[in-house]
């Protein structure tokens, strides 16, 4: 797929303030004159959220990993259908909280399931999409518990699942993010998700506005 937009997706632990920072860059850009589309990973779209729905329910801790794994692509394929590719084909930014990256760090490390078959999906599901610029908002691994534990606490149940898994499992998503950062430095700029709000907004600015 040759996308006319630009394609930024935001990565990230729970409870990094990842949904936060695009909302604000989302005010900023469309300030600018921007047309901008917001979407998250799973949902994104009613498909997507029924899908979503599924996937993050604290009760359903008996769905297998190769049942994740192809639910998060089943709302991923509906998400690039319906509202990604139309919105770059249309020259549009696309901003999205989390993509194809999460699902390398959490079913393809996190669950064992590999790198090859995430990808391997990944092109059928997503048609090979990639983001243009990845913003990892990086933060250790008891921050991301503790600050995910305070906002669920705050909330009615529901969206609870994957904050529920072990914190080994947690601390090989961490490592698998450092690992991609690491290994695509150009596309995935990490971001000290630990400072103040406005900082964190500021440093994203400056790494979106070469792009715009």
């Amino acid at each position: 797929m040759r996308a006319r937009g630009l394609f930024i997706s935001f990565e990230g632990l729970d409870g990094s303030g990842k949904t936060t920072q695009m909302r604000r860059l989302a005010k900023r850009l469309r300030a600018r004159g921007h047309v901008v589309l917001e979407t998250v990973e799973p949902g994104g779209t009613e498909i997507g959220g029924k899908i979503r729905q599924v996937l993050l329910d604290a009760a359903n801790q008996e769905l297998s990993p190769t049942a994740e794994l192809l639910l998060y692509f089943a709302s991923r394929a509906q998400n690039v259908d319906e509202r990604i590719g139309p919105a770059l084909r249309r020259g549009e930014i696309v901003l999205a909280d989390r993509f194809t990256d999460s699902t390398l760090v959490y079913q393809g490390c996190g669950r064992g399931l590999g790198a090859e078959t995430v990808l391997a999906l990944d092109r059928i599901a997503g048609r090979g999409l990639k983001p243009d610029l990845t913003l990892l908002l990086d933060i250790d691994v008891e921050t991301s518990l503790a600050r995910a534990r305070a906002r669920n606490a705050a909330q009615p149940a529901g969206e609870t699942r994957m904050d529920e898994q072990s914190l080994e499992f947690h601390r090989k998503v961490y490592e698998a993010y450092q690992a991609l950062a690491a290994g695509e430095p150009e596309r995935i700029r990490r971001i000290d998700g630990r400072a103040a709000i406005e900082e964190i907004e500021l440093a994203i600015w400056d790494m979106v506005s070469a792009h715009v």
